[in-house]
């Protein structure tokens, strides 16, 4: 595991920033009043947060802070697949971020991978964690999971094993990749084309930028987020631990999430003490428009205290 030095660097782009933690480079981008109460978002990339969701979350007096796992957008990268880092990495980049931004403790959200990081987040660095919210996740790491958990969906799975790749140098090519994939991904409710669809454009615009050092081209890296989180090492289980987080925890989770089924989120719910399960209707592993209003009502109570 890397070591837990930072610094804050002043490198800019656009709203978004460069900051040293753990080691590596990891951009980051805030919003709202810093002398509000800190909540950092955990996703697969920033743009896993819509921008409008950060300026309505942070209207709520809460200071949100999103960032880049390494890997994606324009944080550190390495060659696609071939991770030299671990999940413990990725908690002790989140831990190392907030002390590069002088937040000695943070309302942690999580969505998905995410959702991972936070739950160890919430375990190993339990003093940083003021509470925890988890999203579309499951309390099991990459690979086989629990036989008491639903596994994922046989068609979902078809159609990611079956589905031609794109050319990863075309913009349009990829988009239209990624909206199919959308799809997939989606619950019964209405699904939105070009919510989705800019969203995949944001994506495939930050990864073609000016490769940073040992970066594998940007090219590589609009493929990358898959292909590295499911050969990423992800050590000790952590499911039996789970009646040792002491944060009060939020369980999000689609009804109709075919990634990760809702059993996983009902096993979250049930095995941390004292957890809240909150449910979206007609959701898959997603945070549509259509559900803001819900889900951060739910969000903003669960963080009312600092």
């Amino acid at each position: 595991m890397g070591t837990s030095s930072s610094r804050d660097t002043s490198e800019t782009v656009g709203g978004e920033r460069i900051v040293r933690a753990n080691g590596v480079d990891l951009c980051v981008e805030s919003f709202g009043d810093p002398k509000d109460f800190p909540v950092l978002l955990i996703g697969n990339t920033m743009l896993t947060w819509d921008d409008e969701l950060c300026r309505r979350f942070a209207a709520g007096s809460r200071f949100v802070v999103r960032y880049d796992l390494r890997d994606t957008g324009r944080s550190t990268t390495v060659a696609p697949g071939e991770p030299q880092y671990n999940l413990r990495d990725l908690v002790a980049d989140a831990a190392a971020l907030l002390d590069a931004l002088d937040l000695p403790r943070a309302h942690v959200v999580g969505f998905g991978v995410g959702g991972w990081i936070a739950q160890l987040m919430a375990l190993d660095h339990a003093d940083r964690v003021a509470s925890l919210t988890l999203i579309a996740t499951r309390p099991t790491a990459p690979g086989p999971n629990d036989s008491d958990l639903p596994e994922h969906s046989p068609e979902l799975m078809s159609h990611l094993m079956s589905a031609p790749e794109p050319d990863w140098s075309a913009r349009e090519a990829v988009v239209d990749f990624m909206v199919v994939g959308g799809r997939q991904f989606a619950g019964s409710g209405e699904f939105h084309e070009a919510e989705v669809r800019e969203r995949a454009g944001r994506i495939f615009d930050r990864a073609a930028v000016a490769p940073r050092d040992a970066d594998p081209g940007p090219v590589q890296r609009v493929n990358q987020i898959a292909s590295t989180f499911a050969a990423l090492d992800s050590g000790e289980r952590w499911r039996q631990r789970l009646g040792e987080i002491s944060a009060p925890t939020l369980v999000i989770h689609g009804e109709d999430d075919p990634f990760f089924p809702i059993g996983n989120a009902e096993a979250l719910a049930r095995e941390i003490p004292g957890a809240e399960l909150f449910t979206l209707a007609k959701t898959g592993q997603e945070l549509p428009r259509r559900v803001w209003d819900v889900f951060l009502a739910a969000v903003l109570r669960h963080t009312a205290a600092g």
